[in-house]
This record gives C-alpha cells, sequence and structure tokens, in this order.
C-alpha cells in the first residue's frame, strides 16, 4: 500500500504530468514533423497524464497482490477518467482535444477499446516497473526542499492553467459567434435570393423563394455562402439596369441594411479569425488534432490562421 502525504502525491502528480507532456509532445512532433508543444497548457505540463498516473496507483493499490486485478482495475479507472474529462472539456470548450471516433469500439469518440486495454498495460507498468525508481527518487529529496519545489510548481501550474483555460474559453466563444455570422449571413443570402425573385418574376414569388432551398444553402460553407451573396448582390444590381422594377421600390431600403448587414458580418468574420491573441494561437497549434462537431468549420479557418501565423513569423525569423 502507498502512504503518501498530500505534498508527495501532489509532486507525484506534476512529475508525471511532465512525463506525459514529455512523451505526448515527441510523439506527435515526430508524426507533423515538426516540433508541437503538446497539451492543453503553455508550459510542459499534461494533468490528464498526471491525473491518470495517480489514478492508476490508487486504483491498483488493493489489489497489488494481483496482476489481472491490476489489469482490470487499471483499464476501469482510466477509461472513466478519460470519458468523464473528454465530456468536461467539450461542454465547456465545445471541442475535443482527442477524437476515437474513426477508432473502432468506441464510444461516443471520447474512449475506445484500444486505448482501455493499453490504459491496463500501462498500469501495470506504472505499479511495477515506472513508479518503483520515482518513488526512490522523491524519498531522496529532503522534506523542506520537496516543500519548496511542490509549492513553486503549483504557484507556476495555476497561474498557467488560469490563463489557458481563459483562452480556450474565449476560443470558444469566437467559435460559437462565427458560428452566429454564418447563421446571419445565410439569412442575408436567402433574403436576397427572395428579391431577385420579386424583380425578375415579380412579388408573389417572393415568399416562395425565401421559404425554399434552406437546408440546402445551410449545409454550404462561409466562403460558397459570401460568394453566393455577392453574386446575387450583382445580379439584382444588374437586373435593376436592365429593366425598371416597380417592386424594387418596396425593397429598396432592405437592401441598403441588408449591404451594411453583410459588410459589419465580414469585417467581423475577418477581425476574429484574425487571431490575435497569442494564448488561442498557440492553443490551436498545440493541438492540431483538435476538433468540433458543431463549429468544425470555424475551426479548421481558425487552425489555418494559426498556422499562416506560424508560417510568417518563421519567414521573418529567417530573414533576420
Amino acid at each position: 500500500m502507498y502512504s503518501y502525504t498530500m505534498i508527495q502525491w501532489m509532486f507525484f502528480f506534476y512529475l508525471y504530468s511532465f512525463l506525459g507532456w514529455c512523451v505526448e509532445s515527441v510523439h506527435v512532433s515526430i508524426r507533423k514533423r515538426h516540433w508541437i508543444n503538446r497539451g492543453f497548457m503553455r508550459g510542459p505540463f499534461l494533468p490528464l497524464y498526471g491525473s491518470g498516473a495517480t489514478m492508476m496507483l490508487v486504483v491498483s493499490m488493493p489489489f497489488q497482490d494481483s496482476i489481472v486485478k491490476t489489469y482490470i482495475a487499471g483499464c476501469i479507472g482510466a477509461t472513466v477518467l478519460e470519458y468523464v474529462t473528454g465530456m468536461i472539456m467539450e461542454a465547456l470548450f465545445k471541442v475535443r482535444y482527442w477524437d476515437y471516433s474513426k477508432l473502432p469500439f468506441n464510444i461516443k469518440g471520447r474512449v475506445c477499446l484500444g486505448t482501455t486495454l493499453a490504459w491496463g498495460l500501462l498500469t501495470i507498468l506504472m505499479t511495477e516497473l515506472i513508479h518503483v525508481p520515482i518513488e526512490t527518487f522523491m524519498l531522496a529529496i529532503p522534506e523542506s526542499v520537496l516543500n519548496v519545489v511542490t509549492l513553486l510548481l503549483t504557484v507556476y501550474i495555476v497561474a498557467d492553467f488560469t490563463l489557458s483555460f481563459k483562452a480556450a474559453v474565449d476560443l470558444r466563444d469566437v467559435l460559437v459567434k462565427m458560428e452566429q455570422i454564418k447563421e446571419e449571413m445565410l439569412h442575408i443570402q436567402k433574403r436576397l435570393e427572395a428579391i431577385w425573385a420579386s424583380v425578375n418574376q415579380g412579388m408573389e414569388n417572393y415568399k416562395e423563394a425565401w421559404s425554399e432551398g434552406w437546408s440546402e444553402v445551410k449545409s454550404k460553407s462561409m466562403e460558397d455562402v459570401r460568394g453566393g451573396i455577392e453574386n446575387k448582390f450583382e445580379s439584382i444590381k444588374n437586373s435593376v439596369k436592365s429593366k425598371y422594377s416597380a417592386s424594387l421600390d418596396s425593397v429598396k431600403e432592405e437592401l441598403f441594411e441588408l449591404k451594411a448587414k453583410y459588410i459589419f458580418n465580414v469585417e467581423l468574420s475577418h477581425r476574429l479569425s484574425g487571431l490575435k491573441d497569442f494564448f488561442q494561437r498557440n492553443l490551436l497549434r498545440n493541438n492540431p488534432n483538435m476538433t468540433s462537431k458543431r463549429f468544425q468549420e470555424g475551426l479548421e479557418e481558425l487552425k489555418q490562421k494559426a498556422a499562416e501565423k506560424r508560417e510568417e513569423k518563421k519567414e521573418k525569423q529567417d530573414k533576420k
């Protein structure tokens, strides 16, 4: 049975968070062929690994005399931890920092059979191999030194987590706002289609053009929606030049209003996707596999902008 003080448990949590960050960052960097500071936080810590390692030690304590029971306890404990953590983060930030949807036997993409089995093996490695020298290392540190180091790490990690949490919340708000902009642009496009129908075919087709085809328009990308709006403005303009339509007088004020809304939303969209916030850019670059069921289009646009800014910074450094 493990018998540690609170300070010692905290030290293990921080140490395993750091070791997990090392493994994950190297693994992802090799796959992406460039260095990636992996994780939710800016610093070299992955709390999920620290929580997982601590959990493995706790759940295995009653079964240290049985490798099979240790394996099963590790499978169950780590899987529950991963599922609950993924669910909470998705609810808070509207994105997934890992996604197993493409792997077999997954549950809502948060956990899958392969990782569950791997967690069990890792629990055995933790209790039988990895933790033994780490425990020896920790016990060799004088208590006063361990207390100071753990306190300093706590202050640093709390500050880092606070900044990272704020960046994640701000990123969520950006994604929500981008989705709202797209909804507004879709309404503008459909309204223009209705106006175009009234100008060219008569007012009897005005309501019909507004009500039809909404699902098809909604499935379009933001870029296609912008192009459709600009083309429709041009079409209405050409129709007015070629022939006078009395029905245009009734919608002239609405046309000016739609134009103003369109310009405002385009500018707001550019400002949001510009990603001036350093922490948000880091969050996107550090999690290249981040996905979002509802906001995937906006997320991909932000990822691209973050990658472009990274390349611009790299080019400037190369020129110096």
